[in-house]
């Protein structure tokens, strides 16, 4: 009788197990792409001069800002995994044909909207920061469309930015141009549209696990 019972309970068990186990393989790539993400973008901000770090972390073994891959890591792993969940929840299927290419399409447009707040130089940041802000929408509508995926983008953007604040505000590092309480305004259309991106990689580790799955049910 309790062997019955453990083998109907044998694939109940794996089942939990696997699921683990493949959100714990998407949190790592998620992590893994945040970090890179980061190294990326503060190098372009760095170079142009646009953060300002202190001298003593600059030259230590660390390089400049070691913290900062670690910590867009972790939020990459958590809104990456948070989004899938989140349209799981509201029901609301995305509307866009989902691939690899459009993923990698937006993480291109992403890093170019970073790029134009580093190296292109506008008549002043009022311009810079509503054509940033116009470029952050036309990424989420071009890639997403989803009201969760903008509700998520402006809540985490909004968060994000307070914690920058908080940041600068203690000298961890400054801004050279500040031109919003420490910061400069176009910093919450980088993070909203940071979240997008992130969040359609999620969403297609997500669905290529849900496949996978789905195949090896089939199979059995």
């Amino acid at each position: 009788m309790y062997s019955g019972a453990l083998m109907r309970r044998g694939p109940y068990i794996s089942m939990i197990t696997n699921r683990t186990m493949n959100l714990l393989i998407r949190a790592a790539m998620l992590f893994m792409v945040g970090v890179f993400l980061a190294l990326v973008l503060n190098l372009l901000q760095v170079q142009r001069n646009v953060t300002l770090f202190p001298p003593d972390v600059i030259s230590s073994i660390f390089s400049s800002a070691w913290w900062v891959p670690p910590c867009c890591g972790t939020a990459a792993a958590l809104i990456g995994l948070l989004y899938p969940c989140m349209d799981r929840r509201l029901g609301e299927p995305h509307k866009l044909k989902r691939e690899w290419s459009n993923v990698m399409r937006c993480v291109a447009v992403f890093v170019g909207i970073n790029h134009a707040s580093a190296k292109v130089d506008f008549a002043n940041n009022v311009q810079l920061s509503l054509t940033l802000a116009a470029l952050s929408v036309g990424l989420w509508w071009t890639f997403d469309r989803s009201r969760s995926g903008f509700g998520l983008g402006v809540v985490i953007a909004i968060l994000a930015t307070l914690a920058t604040q908080l940041l600068v505000y203690n000298g961890v590092f400054q801004y050279t141009s500040p031109d919003f309480l420490y910061i400069r305004s176009w910093l919450p259309c980088i993070f909203f549209a940071g979240v997008i991106t992130v969040g359609n990689i999620g969403r297609q580790l997500a669905l290529y696990e849900y496949k996978v799955s789905q195949e090896k049910t089939h199979q059995d």
